[in-house]
């Protein structure tokens, strides 16, 4: 159809009148513009740039002006509202190495220290009860409370090590909790009434559980964690193994009074507060993670209470898991079984193999440099082999060379057993750690290895505990029955594990 064509329908009417045309008017807005990080005005006011921290308690006093380009939130929930919503799903991190930062070399050898006064701490103990009974005239039963108060403190622990390590950051945790031990420490050094010393234990438990928690996720959230916790592990080997040779020396030999030995304990804590202070202090600035400060945190509380679960409820939550139940059934029977041999092995010489107090107090000495040797040379091949059946063979071992320790009439047989015996339990805690962390999210790491810490350890309270109430009814054999029990126990537990991949991020 032609142009001309078409014209024919379309009617064209010229204006008689000279008509000014006008630009037409903009249509009103249907709705106001309101911005909820700022006070809603009249004067068509745009979105401007926040700025915090510059004046959050009302507006500026009269005749003065906002600073240009700035709007400053009024409330605290301007600034939770203000701000774009969290992601829900966790991002993928590179993993920390030994090395990467530079300041991780420092870190780890902050945890192998803070490890080896807790080995120090755990291993004397056994060398000392004898002189302990003797001081305060006490039997097998009444001294093994100290194993109970000492637990107590690592089960309180797991309540709040990581709300403290989220408002305060990894150096201030650690920090208190070499501050908890050392008021620990004082009341022993100077001989107390035993009820004190039972309460001092106490505080010892509480910052143990601690800085063991805090090592823990560091060690093992490092490439190769097996090798660290390894090292972690194998630096309180060292204590375990120093602290008894020590003590029988300056009790047996040198004629100090038992609570001395804990200057030399208290000595080591006091330094680990300020290194462990020093090499973690910039830690969440260098692994990329952020602690609250007073407003965000008032103001997430506020707007969010009640939908966050509580510590309580988060630790419950974890119970749900079956690796954080078997976990710490595992540690539990683990930590029974170390602690009594290393507690009572010394009893049982002497009261049923006749030995001599001032030589067989170096036999504990035997067992812990066992475990230091296994976690620093067996840790290794544990990575290389497989965690999960690496512990089969050593906990199997260990449970033969216990039998040969209740059944050989021997004391330097006896000795020499139980050295190998704890040089198979050596790599087992490395070993379980990093199980753990592999089968556990980043996110519950903190909270749920403090729980398996925390309640697993306290099995080193009730295993020795209970194996002094038998001692003193039936004799001090019944450790070796209630250990192979507890390797036992173990082997079910591990077998009930979840098999989970190496981590490859």
């Amino acid at each position: 159809m032609t142009s001309h064509a078409f014209g024919a329908f379309i009617e064209v009417e010229s204006s008689t009148e000279n008509v000014e045309h006008s630009i037409p008017i903009a249509p009103q807005k249907a709705l106001p513009r309101v911005y909820h990080s700022m006070p809603h005005t009249s004067d068509g006011q745009e979105l401007d740039n926040l700025q915090w921290g510059k004046k959050l308690n009302g507006p500026y006093e009269s005749g003065a002006s906002t600073p240009t380009g700035y709007q400053t939130p009024r409330v605290l929930n301007d600034l939770e509202m203000s701000r774009a919503p969290s992601p829900i799903q966790e991002g993928v991190e590179a993993m920390q190495s030994f090395a990467n930062p530079p300041m991780n070399r420092f870190r780890m050898l902050s945890v192998c220290l803070l490890n080896f006064g807790n080995g120090l701490n755990d291993s004397a103990p056994g060398a000392l009860i004898p002189y302990l009974e003797r001081y305060y005239n006490i039997g097998y039963a009444t001294v093994s409370l100290i194993f109970v108060t000492n637990a107590i403190g690592f089960i309180l622990a797991a309540f709040f090590v990581d709300a403290l390590r989220a408002r305060v950051g990894r150096a201030k945790t650690l920090m208190i909790a070499q501050s908890l031990m050392t008021c620990g420490y004082i009341p022993i050094v100077c001989t107390p009434p035993f009820p004190v010393v039972i309460i001092s234990f106490f505080f010892l438990g509480l910052g143990m559980a601690l800085n063991l928690a805090m090592g823990n996720v560091f060690a093992a959230n490092l490439h190769n964690g097996t090798k660290m916790l390894g090292w972690m592990h194998g630096s309180y080997g060292v204590g375990g193994t120093i602290g008894p040779l020590i003590a029988t020396a300056m009790v047996a030999t040198g004629g100090y009074i038992w609570s001395r030995y804990y200057l030399l304990t208290m000595t080591v804590c006091l330094f680990n507060l300020l290194y462990a202070g020093w090499s973690f202090w910039h830690y969440e600035a260098e692994s990329g993670q952020t602690l609250l400060n007073h407003i965000e945190l008032t103001a997430s509380r506020t707007q969010n209470s009640p939908k966050k679960p509580s510590q309580l409820a988060s630790m419950l939550k974890s119970f749900k898991s079956r690796t954080v139940i078997l976990g710490a059934l595992f540690i539990f029977c683990y930590q029974g079984a170390e602690v009594s041999i290393s507690g009572w092995v010394i009893s049982f010489l002497i009261t049923t193999r006749n030995g001599n107090p001032e030589k067989v107090g170096y036999v504990t000495a035997g067992f812990w440099a066992g475990i230091t040797l296994g976690r620093f040379l067996l840790s290794h091949p544990a990575h290389k082999i497989g965690e999960k059946t690496f512990v089969y063979g050593v906990v199997v071992g260990a449970a033969i060379f216990e039998l040969l320790v209740w059944q050989v009439p021997n004391v330097i047989g006896d000795a020499v057993a139980v050295s190998v015996v704890g040089l198979l339990l050596g790599p087992v805690y490395p070993c379980a750690t990093v199980i753990f962390s592999r089968a556990i999210g980043r996110k519950e790491q903190v909270s749920s290895l403090s729980v398996i810490s925390a309640f697993g350890s306290s099995g080193g309270a009730v295993a020795p505990f209970t194996t002094g109430i038998l001692a003193q009814a039936a004799g001090t054999f019944v450790l070796h029955p209630i250990a192979i029990g507890l390797f036992a126990v173990m082997l079910i537990c591990w077998y009930g594990l979840p098999n989970m991949r190496k981590r490859t991020e």
